[in-house]
């Protein structure tokens, strides 16, 4: 008769190797993090802790309530945009979307201009293109924060082709859905 002997299973890569294989892993990551941090931290201008309210005419004074009051942008952006320009108010738009044609909007805009504009009734004209912008947008177009980002920046988009460049930024102070 022949002994077979049994043989013991190959087991996998010891302890030791494993928690150094795992050091060595993390150590990459945390190299990584850190170097893409530094490089996206250069992309911004340092902030000066000697910088005050008064001596920066674009913050906003200390009873600034514009961002209390719930405005859609921020008070320091609408601020320095009053700084750099001629900010006009657009009468409420309401309508409905195109689908579903059972959802109504209601929008109050801005515009921040260049200078003032030559023709009176140019601004009538750019809201009324905006009220036919917005009867052509379906619901899902709008949903989640890009949605927003898009239709704000197709406002934008036709706001400038109508003026000849002469917007230079849309504002939304609010925007319903019902």
């Amino acid at each position: 008769m022949t002994v077979v002997a049994e043989q013991e299973p190959k087991r996998g890569p010891s302890l030791v190797v494993q928690i150094a294989v795992l050091l060595v892993l993390t150590a990459v990551a945390a190299g990584i993090g850190w170097f893409s941090g530094g490089f996206l931290g250069k992309s911004q201008p340092p902030a000066s802790s000697a910088e005050t309210p008064a001596a920066n005419p674009t913050h906003p004074p200390a009873g600034d309530t514009a961002a209390a009051a719930g405005h859609g942008e921020s008070a320091a952006t609408g601020n320095a945009a009053a700084m750099s320009g001629r900010i006009i108010d657009l009468a409420p738009i309401t309508t409905n979307l195109a689908v579903p044609d059972t959802i109504w909007i209601r929008l109050e805009l801005s515009l921040v201009l260049d200078k003032e504009p030559e023709n009176p009734e140019l601004v009538l004209t750019i809201q009324q293109d905006i009220m036919a912008y917005i009867r052509t947008v379906k619901l899902i177009q709008v949903q989640g924060a890009s949605g927003y980002q898009h239709l704000k920046s197709d406002i934008l988009e036709r706001a400038r082709i109508r003026s000849q460049g002469l917007v230079k930024d849309v504002l939304v102070r609010t925007m319903i859905f019902e």
